[in-house]
C-alpha cells in the first residue's frame, strides 16, 4: 500500500484516470451492441479541473451499484455528492474542481444506456444512447421506471463480494451501496418491479436454464433472492400473490415463498390450483418435486420429475432433478444415463464492457488500525493507494504449476452443476464403485474397439467368401447373371437391414408411468403394452437414446445374416445393452479423477507429516503457500469433505489474507450454527472492508451469514455473544450496523 496525499482524487472512492478525456465513454457506447441481459455495472465518469494551474483537464471513472436511478435528479445528486469527497493536502482545501460529470445506467428492458450529464455549475441533461450509438432525448417516463428497476436487479444479482465473484474475476473500482436503505425506498421499487413484471422473461435467466419464464427469470430471481437471504420469504409471497392471479405459472415462486414460511397447506392448495390451469408447466413440477424430496417421498417424486421430463426434455434442470431423485434411490446406473443425457448450454458470461488501460489507478485503502500510534486520530491520518492483498508476501501467492491448470476451474453454468451432481454419486459409492458403474452403463473404448475389430475382420471373411464363390461358380453355371443376380440378393439385404433399423427408430412417447426405475440388465423382455402401441416409456427412452445406431443396424447382420455358417467369433459382452458417453461427461470423470487423486495426495502428505513432525506444528507450513492451501480448501470442499476444507482455509489464513477464505469459513460457521465463530469472522471481515470504503450492508454476504445465524438463534442470543467478545469499539459499530437493519426490516429472529 502506497500512502501519498493526492489532492486530484476523491477520497475513499476508487477511480482510473483516463489517457484521453471520454474515452470510457466511448468505449461503453461501443459496447452497448454487446449487453444481452441485465448490463453492467453503472459507470460514473467525472471530469476535473484546476483554475489556478495551467494543468489541462482530467477525467477519472469509477463503477457503481445500488444508485437510485427513478430519475434524473437522483443521479445528478448522486454527481453533486462527489464534489464533497475531493481529497485535501495537509489541511488545505484541494485547488481540483469537479467541471462535470457523467452517469451511465443500462435500461435492460429497452436496451438503451439512460446518462445524465450535469455541468457544474449549470444544468442537468437527461438522454439514452441506442446500441447504435445514437443520441435520443427522454420522451416517456416509463423509461425510468424500468431503469430503476434494471438498477436495483443489477444490485441484488452482483456476486462481485462473493468468494468466486464475477466468474473468479472481481472487478476493481467498483462502489456499492444499499440499494433499498428504507422501507419506503423498498415500497417504490416492489411497485415498480410489479409494474414490469411481464416485461421481465427480456431480461434473461440464470445460466442453467435455457429458456426464461415468468417464474425463472431475472426479475423473478432477484425478487426472490432479496427477500429469502434476508430470511423475510413472507414477504416475497405478498409480492407474487396478485401476479399469480392473472397467471398460473406464478404459482410455482409463490409456493416456495409459502414453503420457506413453513405454510405448506396453503403451498400445496396453490400448486393443485395451478397445476390445474397449467398441468404442463415443468415449473410447477419441480417446486413439487422438491415438496416430495423433503418428505422422503422418492418415489412419487419420481413419477412427477419423468413427467417434468416429458414436459421440458431440452431444459437441464429438469434432467438433473431426475438424476438427484436416482441419487437418492441409489439407482446409480439410472443416474448416470440421466446426466448423461443432460441438455448442456454454452456457459453466457456476464456483460462488461472492455475499458482501455488507465494511465493511472486510485484504489483508497485505510491503514491498519493496529498499526497506528495511540494517540494518532485515525480520520486525519492519509489514505493510501492498493489493496489488502498487498500487505501479503509476495511468495504466499505462489502456485504449484499443477494446481494452476486444474482444469475444474473453466467449468460454467450447466457443466458445474454437471460436475456437483457426479460428485455427488462419487460421495455416496466411491470412486471403484463410480467407474464399475460407468463401465456397466456406458461402452468403454476397449469394448468399442474389439467390437469393430472383430466386424471388420468378419466383414473381410465375407467378402473372401463371396468373392470365392463368384469365381468358383462363374465359368461352369453357364447363368450369365448370376453375379447379377447375387448383387441384387446382397441390396435386397441392405435393404432389409435398413429397414430394421427404421422400424426400431419409431416414433416415442413418454408417457408410461408404469415402467420401471432401474435399468433392464437383459436385451431381450416383453414387449409392454406402451411398444405394442408405438410408444416408448421414459426408462425405456433412457436406454435407446445416446446410444450407437450401428449396435442396432449390427443387431439385424446378426439376425437376417446371409450365410448360415456361425461367425468364427462371438461378442461375449452386452455391447448392445450400452450407450455412448458424451464427450463433456467422458471429460468430467477425467476432472474427477485429476481432483480425487490431489485431494488424496494431500491426505496422504498430511498424515505422513503429521506424524514426522512430532511437537513441531508448523512443519506444514514450509511445504505449502497461502494461496495453495486455499487451493486445496477449494478442492476439498467441491468433493464434500467440508471438515478438510475447513482446516486448508485456516492453514491459508494462518500464512496470508484471503478474503475468500475468510468467506467460506463465514459461511461454514453459520451453516453449523457456531455463534462465537462466525462473529469472529464477521468482526475480521467488517474491518477489511471498511479500510477499503466498502459502505454495503445487504445484499451482502456478511448479512447473509448472519441472518441466518438470527434464524437459528434469535437476535437477542446473537447481540449478547457479540457483546461477551468484548470486541475493540470500532468493529462492533460495524457489526451492530447489520442488527440495525434486521430490526428495520424485521428479518427472521429479529423479535426474539
Amino acid at each position: 500500500m502506497v500512502v501519498a496525499a493526492d489532492p486530484s482524487v476523491l477520497r475513499g472512492i476508487p477511480e482510473f484516470f483516463e489517457n484521453e478525456l471520454g474515452e470510457c465513454l466511448v468505449a461503453r457506447t461501443e459496447s452497448l451492441s454487446t449487453f444481452r441481459e441485465l448490463g453492467p455495472p453503472d459507470l460514473c465518469h467525472i471530469v476535473k479541473t484546476n483554475p489556478k494551474t495551467q494543468v489541462k483537464d482530467i477525467g477519472s471513472y469509477h463503477y457503481a451499484l445500488g444508485t437510485d436511478a427513478s430519475s434524473s435528479a437522483t443521479l445528478a445528486a448522486y454527481l453533486n455528492s462527489l464534489t464533497y469527497s475531493i481529497g485535501s493536502t495537509a489541511g488545505k482545501a484541494s485547488p481540483w474542481k469537479i467541471r462535470s460529470g457523467t452517469y451511465c445506467c443500462y435500461n435492460a428492458f429497452s436496451r438503451v444506456d439512460v446518462r445524465v450529464e450535469v455541468r457544474i455549475p449549470g444544468g442537468v441533461d437527461a438522454y439514452v444512447v441506442d446500441m447504435r450509438g445514437d443520441r435520443h432525448p427522454i420522451e416517456n417516463p416509463a423509461m425510468w421506471q424500468e431503469t430503476h428497476v434494471s438498477a436495483v436487479l443489477r444490485t441484488i444479482l452482483d456476486d462481485n463480494d462473493e468468494p468466486d465473484g464475477n466468474d473468479g474475476e472481481p472487478l476493481l473500482g467498483l462502489r456499492k451501496i444499499d440499494p433499498l436503505p428504507t422501507l419506503a425506498a423498498e415500497k417504490r421499487f416492489l411497485e415498480a418491479a410489479a409494474g414490469e413484471f411481464w416485461k421481465g422473461w427480456q431480461l434473461g435467466t440464470a445460466p442453467e436454464v435455457q429458456n426464461a419464464t415468468f417464474c425463472s427469470n431475472h426479475l423473478t430471481n432477484g425478487v426472490m433472492k432479496y427477500f429469502t437471504e434476508a430470511g423475510r420469504p413472507g414477504e416475497a409471497a405478498k409480492f407474487f400473490q396478485p401476479l399469480y392471479e392473472k397467471d398460473a405459472e406464478v404459482g410455482a415462486v409463490l409456493a416456495r415463498g409459502c414453503l420457506e414460511t413453513d405454510e405448506e397447506i396453503k403451498a400445496v392448495e396453490v400448486l393443485y390450483q395451478a397445476l390445474k390451469r397449467q398441468p404442463m408447466s415443468h415449473g410447477l413440477l419441480l417446486v413439487q418435486i422438491d415438496f416430495l424430496r423433503n418428505k422422503k417421498k422418492y418415489d412419487m417424486a419420481l413419477k412427477l420429475a419423468k413427467l417434468a421430463v416429458t414436459f421440458a426434455p431440452s431444459e437441464f434442470c429438469t434432467w438433473a432433478k431426475l438424476t438427484e431423485i436416482y441419487i437418492d434411490l441409489a439407482d446409480y446406473e439410472s443416474a448416470l444415463v440421466c446426466l448423461n443425457a443432460c441438455p448442456m448450454f454454452t456457459y453466457c458470461e456476464r456483460d462488461s464492457h472492455r475499458m482501455p488501460p488507465p494511465a493511472r489507478t486510485h484504489l483508497p485503502l485505510k491503514q491498519d488500525p493496529s498499526t497506528l500510534k495511540a494517540d494518532e486520530d485515525p480520520k486525519k491520518v492519509p489514505v493510501g493507494n492498493g489493496t489488502v492483498y498487498d500487505e501479503n508476501d509476495p511468495r504466499e501467492n505462489e502456485v504449484h504449476p499443477e494446481l494452476q491448470r486444474l482444469a475444474f476451474l473453466s467449468l460454467r453454468g450447466t457443466f458445474s452443476k454437471a460436475y456437483a451432481l457426479l460428485v455427488r454419486i462419487a460421495s455416496k459409492v466411491g470412486w471403484d464403485e463410480l467407474l464399475r458403474y460407468r463401465s456397466s452403463v456406458f461402452v468403454m473404448e476397449e469394448e468399442y474397439r474389439i467390437h469393430r475389430a472383430l466386424v471388420e475382420e468378419e466383414q473381410k471373411t465375407t467378402e473372401v467368401e463371396a468373392k470365392a464363390a463368384s469365381e468358383e461358380g462363374s465359368p461352369q453355371s453357364g447363368e450369365p447373371n448370376g453375379n447379377a443376380q447375387h448383387e441384387a440378393e446382397k441390396e435386397q439385404q441392405t435393404q432389409e437391414d435398413e429397414d430394421m433399423v427404421e422400424a426400431q427408430m419409431e416414433a416415442i412417447s413418454l408417457d408410461d408411468d408404469s415402467a420401471p426405475s432401474k435399468l433392464e440388465k437383459s436385451s431381450e423382455r416383453p414387449i409392454g403394452e406402451t411398444e405394442k402401441k408405438g410408444g416408448l416409456s421414459i426408462d425405456e427412452l433412457m436406454r435407446r437414446t445416446g446410444g450407437d445406431t450401428h449396435n442396432e443396424a449390427s443387431k439385424g447382420e446378426e439376425v437376417q445374416a446371409p450365410n448360415p455358417r456361425p461367425p468364427r467369433h462371438s461378442i461375449s459382452f452386452s455391447f448392445k445393452n450400452k450407450r455412448l458417453c458424451d464427450k463433456w461427461l467422458d471429460n468430467h470423470f477425467m476432472i474427477l479423477y485429476q481432483d480425487i487423486r490431489l485431494y488424496s495426495l494431500l491426505k496422504q502428505e498430511i498424515s505422513q507429516y503429521k506424524n514426522q513432525a512430532g511437537a513441531n506444528a508448523n512443519v506444514l507450513l514450509y511445504r505449502k503457500t497461502g494461496a495453495e492451501w486455499e487451493i486445496y480448501g477449494d478442492l476439498a470442499e467441491r468433493l464434500e469433505h467440508k471438515e478438510d476444507a475447513k482446516e486448508a482455509y485456516k492453514l491459508c489464513l494462518s500464512q496470508k489474507f484471503s478474503m475468500k477464505s475468510w468467506l467460506k469459513l463465514l459461511e461454514m460457521y453459520a451453516e453449523e450454527g457456531n455463534i462465537q465463530e462466525t462473529l469472529r469472522a464477521v468482526a475480521k471481515l467488517v474491518s477489511i472492508l471498511d479500510r477499503a470504503f466498502v459502505e454495503t450492508t445487504y445484499p451482502s454476504p456478511v448479512a447473509r451469514n448472519l441472518f441466518k445465524l438470527m434464524r437459528r438463534h434469535g437476535l437477542a442470543k446473537v447481540q449478547n455473544a457479540l457483546i461477551s467478545m468484548n470486541l475493540p469499539q470500532h468493529e462492533y459499530r460495524l457489526i451492530t450496523r447489520y442488527f440495525e437493519y434486521a430490526e428495520l426490516f424485521s428479518v427472521t429472529g429479529a423479535k426474539w
